[in-house]
């Protein structure tokens, strides 16, 4: 299927450029720059827009939950967070310096995570700002966003990572029995059948986390949006920093981002370090992430399409586009080769069977990075 994709592309492209004579080649080059840059951020607005709504399925049920706190209504929460997760995933190829994102980054996504800073833990039943009612009297999102990473970047108060806490509760399962964490619902209940103590701080916890997600993504869909103030901002940049964020974007998820998280993860051989920890995730989050890069490469999600800028680097050399698609495939098929869960491929280190393959794809995205750099030369556009 990757190669019937591949070979209709070339044609694609081809024929695209082959259909422009010598004589107005330049001007239509110059033309699907501005075409790239502005798909770009009809991709970026979609995405976050489709991120948002998936937000607020998550937020309904959990208030859903919190009303009639049951197995099965606990089991939808969690499937909606996952499902959240699979549109907030390919957001991360939007991050370069000066993204809006920037600002709210730590308050949505922000890791690894001190569970002990939120709710009580296996050590202590006490902990955290859920239990401390004499800190913490009154729970409002001014008070969750106000206390995140304070007195350290581990002290995390909200975001996907905090919701996935609350929901799963910490994983102390070994990473051969293949589960995740395994809070009980129970921890929502009043009464007789509830287990730990301030379950209804713990449901208005989890709530207005849940309230604050959706508010930071909303705010990232509308600047982004026709008439938002970052798109406009954007779109009159010149077209060489523009099309520099947009590459750059790309080349920080495949060459520091997710090699990072393999190699720190793989060494250690502790789950700690993996993002999604607490729901056994973290596989989706190298997939999603890395389909974000091939989304904006592309110039296409979900039913936005348009000039990518592949269409550039096509226009520059034949040739580089073709190493630039033999190294994604590469890296696409190491990355699928890492075996579920994650915090069993890292447990037996980097010289295991299992942990050789994380080294492995951290070693592809980190020459797939190369290659983009070398792309994005081929476009004419300069980068780190």
């Amino acid at each position: 299927m990757k190669k019937v994709f591949f070979s209709l592309l070339v044609l694609t492209l081809s024929f695209a450029t082959q259909s422009c004579s010598d004589d107005d080649s330049g001007s239509n080059q110059v033309s699907n720059r501005a075409e790239a840059i502005k798909n770009y951020t009809n991709i970026v607005h979609a995405n976050y827009s489709e991120a948002y709504w998936d937000a607020v399925e998550l937020e309904d049920a959990i208030n859903s939950f919190n009303l009639a706190p049951t197995l099965e209504a606990f089991e939808a929460v969690k499937l909606k967070w996952k499902e959240a997760r699979e549109s907030y995933g390919t957001t991360e190829a939007f991050r370069f310096e000066g993204s809006p994102v920037e600002t709210v980054y730590n308050q949505i996504n922000a890791w690894p995570l001190d569970e002990a800073y939120i709710d009580y833990t296996d050590t202590d039943a006490t902990a955290g700002i859920i239990n401390n009612t004499t800190a913490y009297p009154e729970l409002t999102k001014e008070v969750l966003s106000s206390l995140n990473q304070v007195g350290g970047a581990a002290n995390i108060s909200t975001g996907y990572h905090a919701i996935e806490f609350l929901l799963w509760g910490q994983d102390l399962t070994a990473p051969a029995d293949n589960l995740s964490g395994q809070r009980p619902y129970t921890d929502f209940v009043d009464g007789e059948e509830g287990t730990a103590e301030n379950q209804d701080r713990r449901r208005q916890y989890l709530s207005l986390c849940a309230d604050l997600l959706t508010d930071n993504l909303e705010s990232l869909a509308g600047v982004w949006a026709e008439g938002g103030s970052y798109r406009a901002t954007f779109l009159a940049l010149d077209e060489a920093t523009a099309l520099q964020n947009i590459f750059q974007g790309i080349i920080n998820v495949t060459g520091t981002k997710l090699p990072t998280e393999l190699i720190n993860a793989v060494t250690s051989q502790n789950q700690e370090n993996e993002q999604s920890q607490f729901s056994d995730y973290t596989q989706r989050d190298f997939m999603t992430a890395f389909k974000g890069v091939l989304n904006v490469y592309r110039g296409q999600y979900g039913t936005v399409t348009g000039t990518g800028i592949q269409v550039l680097v096509y226009q520059g050399s034949t040739e580089v586009y073709t190493d630039t698609q033999d190294a994604i495939t590469l890296a696409e098929d190491s990355l699928e080769a890492i075996v579920y869960p994650f915090d069993y491929a890292i447990s037996g280190g980097p010289e295991s069977e299992e942990g050789k393959k994380v080294v492995t794809a951290a070693e592809d995205l980190t020459a797939l990075a190369e290659q983009l750099r070398t792309s994005a030369t081929t476009a004419g556009v300069s980068v780190q």
